[in-house]
């Protein structure tokens, strides 16, 4: 998750790696850091197992012991509750976030759900906005079942939108954009030792 201010991210949910801030599919989330040196001495975890556990086997697949995917998770709350728990631990996790962030950003203005469960989880969007009326959050049940690009009310102060995207896109015109400027520095770095040559 991202605090975006004037189209520049000011603050992230990720820190030295993806497995603070938010719960993911198989990524912890925020942890105390105390949690190693104790499973260090009551379990005999060595540093790779601890990064193995944090990194592949907790977040949604680690409590629900079910699966990764929220869609499956969605598929079996109902009888299942170790999947419940895992939708609404991530649920809890993203309000506190949005929360957090727009205290970062002095108010919020708009609220954007992107990538898979963003997309694609009406269900998980209701849920997450639910409680959220103080930031001027009020999302139309209508418009957020058929994930239309606004899915506030006319009323809400705060637009919240559904933004569909392709990472693929972005990190290849990243990439594409850097190998264009690396090779506009190496030519002028030619040129330049040509000159003087």
């Amino acid at each position: 998750m991202a605090a975006v201010r004037d189209g520049k991210s000011i603050d992230t949910s990720m820190s030295f790696t993806p497995t603070s801030g938010l719960v993911m599919s198989t990524r912890s989330g925020d942890l105390d850091p105390s949690l190693a040196p104790y499973l260090a001495r009551t379990e005999k975890m060595t540093t790779e197992q601890f990064y193995k556990m944090v990194n592949h086997e907790p977040g949604l697949l680690g409590v629900s012991q079910i699966s990764s995917d929220m869609r499956d998770l969605l598929a079996h709350e109902a009888d299942d509750i170790r999947a419940s728990e895992a939708v609404a631990l991530f649920c809890y996790q993203a309000k506190k976030w949005i929360g957090c962030f727009a205290a970062a950003l002095g108010g919020l203005d708009t609220l954007v759900f992107a990538g898979g469960i963003g997309e694609n989880a009406p269900r998980v969007r209701a849920r997450i906005c639910d409680g959220l009326g103080f930031l001027g959050i009020e999302i139309d049940e209508k418009r957020n079942a058929a994930t239309d690009a606004l899915i506030s009310t006319g009323a809400s102060r705060a637009k919240v939108r559904v933004s569909r995207t392709d990472e693929d896109l972005m990190i290849a015109r990243s990439v594409s954009r850097i190998l264009k400027t690396d090779t506009v520095n190496k030519g002028l770095i030619h040129e330049n030792q040509h000159a003087f040559s």
